[in-house]
């Protein structure tokens, strides 16, 4: 006797060793057709084999199915005989769409289960209307006991302070369920994410010696609550970036980041408002020589661009609507949709490159970083460090643009604002912030007015 071949909806296995694979292919099909069957027992050609069957194999392979398929599915199975030989029969139906197996999506492609990509799962989700079997939705292992609770109440806190919820912190139990974030004792996959420590929500962090994704200087990898997180991936850029000193006024300065403190901790909030979650990646930070990234495991919307959202042509797309709905509360995030403008803002107001390139596997922010990075590269070492000490010490840090102007003008009589734009590589207006600013600490003394206007050292 022959089963026939592998199709859509039919799958065979060998023996229940391949329990984990098989659970695999019962969630691909049901993501395609709904409803399949398959054997354990049986060659992949439709020959069967037979295998021992047991009241405790039977149990074994039920207990799989209920326990790494999310939603729930209540399969039949029981014993067959083909020729004489003992088989298990799986038959499996189910309307609640997208299913997940360990954590992950898949989908029937002839014989093959493919991994789901996040634009297929949201495709999958409009397509069904089950907006509630979302990845944030569903019941995690995770009890209300795992909660952190000083970050639970600094949290419900803060957005009652600001004026988004009118809850004020009681217990762990009642604020969450007003939040929406438990399901009887146990947390959704939203309230894990947000409040639990769980190594699902985790973030890697290196500096990079070079340009390239080669030799790294430094690594560092955490899990925890996602707030915790942005906390520390943010802490983490600021620390390894360069800032500069610019003086507002008498006695007065203001240290200036090369990337913008708003744009990093936007983009922070948005790797993780957009992850996906279900593809257990990390989100990461990357710290090259002359860009900082920021890694989303959350491949952009298909079909759509960055600038579909910058210019409002497009209404926002949430992948993760609970968990962005938590951040608005707390005013981490301002509106729906607007994260990617709120980036685009900062950096041009302050004059920073940046970038938004769509992966296949994700999505990057990336900041250029300013002149004051690489500034000094081809600069003669000995003379920065004659400039350092003889300006340093009476100014403060200098930054290497400033660096860099002070040895042009010990190699020659003057400076103009064009000479600044062409040796730093910068446009008009950044040329005369770093000329006003040397001019101000008294290293520089302006010459002339308007357009003849020119700089000389002190």
């Amino acid at each position: 006797m022959n089963l026939g071949i592998e199709t859509e909806t039919l799958e065979f296995k060998k023996t229940t060793s391949e329990l984990k694979e098989a659970v695999q292919s019962i969630c691909a099909i049901l993501n395609k057709h709904q409803h399949g069957d398959l054997y354990f027992g049986v060659k992949p050609d439709g020959t069967p084999i037979g295998q021992i069957v047991t009241e405790e194999s039977l149990r074994e392979v039920s207990q799989k199915i209920k326990n790494f398929i999310e939603p729930k599915i209540y399969p039949s199975i029981n014993k067959v005989v083909f020729d004489g030989k003992e088989c298990i029969h799986v038959g499996f139906e189910g309307n609640q769409v997208p299913y997940f197996a360990y954590g992950v999506a898949r989908i029937r492609v002839a014989d093959e289960d493919l991994i789901m990509s996040p634009e297929q799962i949201t495709q999958l989700l409009l397509k069904s209307g089950c907006e509630g079997n979302r990845w944030e939705n569903l019941v995690s292992n995770k009890s209300i006991e795992d909660v952190d609770e000083e970050l639970l109440r600094k949290y419900t806190t803060h957005a009652h302070e600001v004026g988004r919820i009118a809850i004020c912190y009681t217990d762990k139990k009642t604020v969450l369920n007003q939040l929406e974030l438990v399901d009887g004792d146990f947390l959704l996959n939203a309230g894990k994410a947000l409040f639990s420590d769980d190594i699902v929500q985790d973030v890697q962090m290196a500096i990079f010696a070079t340009n390239e994704r080669l030799t790294f200087n430094d690594i560092q990898r955490y899990h925890g609550p996602v707030l915790k997180l942005v906390d520390i991936a943010e802490n983490y850029i600021k620390s390894n970036i360069h800032w500069r000193v610019e003086f507002t006024g008498e006695l007065q300065r203001a240290e200036i980041p090369e990337i913008p403190v708003d744009a990093i901790r936007e983009a922070l909030l948005n790797s993780f408002c957009h992850k996906d979650y279900a593809s257990g990646q990390s989100n990461e930070v990357a710290i090259y020589k002359n860009r900082v990234e920021i890694y989303n495991p959350g491949a952009f919307p298909e079909g759509y661009d960055p600038q579909d959202f910058i210019t409002r042509a497009e209404r926002p797309i949430r992948r993760n609507p609970k968990i962005a709905r938590i951040l608005y509360y707390s005013k981490d995030i301002e509106s729906f949709g607007t994260g990617l403008k709120r980036i685009a803002d900062a950096c041009e107001a302050a004059e920073v490159r940046y970038e938004f390139k769509k992966l296949k596997s994700g999505f990057v922010v990336c900041f250029y970083r300013t002149i004051e990075d690489n500034a000094s590269e081809g600069t003669n070492e000995k003379s920065t460090g004659k400039v350092r000490e003889k300006y340093g010490k009476s100014t403060g840090i200098l930054n290497a643009s400033q660096e860099k102007v002070i040895i042009f003008l010990q190699e020659n009589e003057r400076i103009t604002n064009k000479d600044v734009q062409k040796l730093l590589d910068v446009k008009e207006s950044r040329a005369l912030k770093i000329l006003k600013n040397l001019v101000e600490i008294g290293i520089l003394e302006k010459c002339g007015k308007s357009r003849s206007s020119y700089y000389i050292l002190k």
